[in-house]
């Protein structure tokens, strides 16, 4: 079946991934054709940080875009090696291109040297379509995820939701940890995120987590845990009202609202009466706030 297909990496999948998407979706419901997505299994840049994994890269653009099928390419030597019109052959030979959606600033082949205007040209020369995407600005800032990687580090999750179109998202396999919070009253869900993930800036958040199909509201540990002299950063979750276990299952956390800073408590007890407080204060947000 002929395909179009949309091109990039996708970290994210922020409101200029998802003007691409759209477009590539729209193209390939008026023509009966098949819309699929091109991403990487890593990152293709220097900075090598990720906002997304790949699982909740594929996920957010079928969820959000209706792009059900995802071509998930290795990023190896071999393949950074390629020339750029060595790149677009494989995509008419091997997912049947008939017309190729890229962002304004796309670059492809060896040292990045295709461009989109080489991009346009080349499918024109084919009988190809090509559709050159320009870039969503928000209040004359252009969305990036290089800008919100910034606005992550940094803990603003509100405003990075505004480039995102959707809240800063995290997957994982729960893991067991030490169990204490379920000693103090508040059972957590640990997740130990890859090391390449950009995390939200230490602290306490309001948001909502997912398994299973089913969301609770919540309120999130980013951190190390000094009141009880933790070394790894992880990432520790109370669902409210949620009972069960979650051991060995994915769960994802949406960050709505940075709460707090990660401090040291005096004591357990003190540590305690500030998680309830906090879980008060993301239960008042989403009552303003309802989560979609």
């Amino acid at each position: 079946m002929q395909t179009v297909i949309a091109l990039g990496f996708f970290d994210g999948v922020h409101l200029g991934h998802g003007d691409l998407l759209r477009r590539t979706a729209e193209l390939a419901r008026e023509r009966d054709w098949r819309a699929l997505a091109l991403t990487f299994d890593r990152s293709p840049g220097k900075d090598g940080r990720l906002l997304t994994t790949v699982d909740d890269r594929v996920r957010l653009m079928r969820a959000l875009y209706g792009i059900r099928d995802v071509a998930v390419l290795p990023f190896t030597e071999e393949f950074m090696g390629q020339s750029w019109d060595a790149f677009l052959e494989s995509l008419v030979r091997d997912y049947e291109a008939a017309w190729l959606v890229c962002g304004w600033d796309y670059r492809f082949g060896f040292r990045g040297e295709g461009t989109p205007a080489l991009l346009r040209g080349w499918c024109e020369a084919r009988g190809l379509g090509c559709d050159v995407i320009p870039a969503r600005a928000i209040d004359g800032i252009t969305v990036s995820s290089t800008r919100i990687k910034a606005l992550v580090e940094a803990g603003d999750v509100e405003t990075a939701a505004l480039y995102y179109g959707h809240p800063h998202t995290l997957s994982g396999i729960v893991q067991s940890g030490r169990h204490l919070g379920h000693k103090l009253g508040f059972p957590t869900a640990n997740l130990l995120p890859s090391p390449d993930l950009v995390l939200p800036k230490d602290g306490v958040y309001a948001v909502r987590g997912t398994a299973d199909g089913k969301s609770w509201n919540g309120v999130c540990n980013v951190g190390t845990n000094p009141t009880v002299d933790g070394k790894r950063r992880t990432v520790e979750t109370w669902l409210s009202g949620f009972a069960g276990e979650l051991y060995g299952k994915t769960l994802t956390v949406d960050f709505y609202c940075r709460l707090r800073d990660e401090r040291r408590f005096e004591s357990l007890e003190a540590l305690k009466e500030e998680i309830f407080r906090n879980q008060a204060q993301a239960e008042a947000y989403f009552h303003q706030h309802p989560a979609r």
